[in-house]
């Protein structure tokens, strides 16, 4: 066929039974008005977590200390839900890359953290982190189920930065809860078990995401008959 020719009426019949043959209906866009949901969800598992713990750490710690860290977990929680609302539409606009926002996240937290508690030695350290670790990433993990199934039927366009985001903000739930819950004061228990347990469930959420985005790859675009 010429370059001037028309297709011929079986050309285009079979490109057109080609382009549909992998296409179903998807569910609609979650509007970004939802994120009421994320933070529902979140809310719920935070206090059913404490009431089944008990928040011992809010009477050990001064009242700078208890509004400064649940303030800046409030505002971790808060970013990382807008830019999940936003990663679930695609052609939306971010004021935050969502790569850099966990590092931000964390970094932020660490430097709070080192400002207002003390480096303590302790003998026992490492068995009493090991305790808080296994109460606070468990949470996380659980959160992330929840979060999923909100984030599923968004339109994901990088797996690995929305899980990296999605774990991340799971994890800050356990953290939360352990922000709430244990009372260690010592700057280098809550940095490496409070906060480790967000770190742990961001390495999840990125590394389930790569598996996903790695897999989405490997398929072929178009099914060959």
């Amino acid at each position: 066929m010429n370059c001037g020719d028309e297709p011929s009426a079986d050309a285009l019949s079979q490109i057109e039974r080609r382009i549909v043959a992998d296409l179903q209906v998807v569910r609609p866009v979650m509007p970004a008005g939802n994120i009421v949901l994320f933070a529902a969800i979140f809310a719920s598992l935070l206090f059913i977590a404490v009431y089944s713990l008990g928040a011992f750490a809010i009477t050990v710690m001064s009242p700078l200390q208890t509004s400064t860290m649940l303030g800046t977990t409030a505002i971790g929680t808060g970013l990382l839900i807008y830019s999940l609302i936003h990663q679930m539409v695609p052609g939306s606009l971010h004021r935050v890359s969502p790569s850099l926002l966990p590092i931000a996240i964390l970094m932020s937290m660490m430097g709070v953290i080192a400002a207002l508690f003390q480096f303590q030695p302790d003998a026992d350290f490492w068995p009493r982190a090991w305790v808080c670790l296994r109460a606070g990433t468990p949470i996380g993990f659980l959160a992330g189920v929840p979060f999923w199934l909100v984030l599923r039927r968004g339109a994901i366009l990088s797996p690995t930065v929305t899980g990296t985001a999605a774990g991340l903000l799971s994890g800050l739930l356990g953290t939360s809860v352990l922000e709430i819950h244990c009372p260690n004061l010592d700057a280098l228990h809550i940095l490496v078990s409070h906060l480790g347990a967000a770190i742990l469930c961001s390495i999840a959420g990125f590394t389930l995401g790569l598996r996903a985005e790695r897999r989405s790859a490997s398929r072929p675009f178009i099914r060959r008959p």
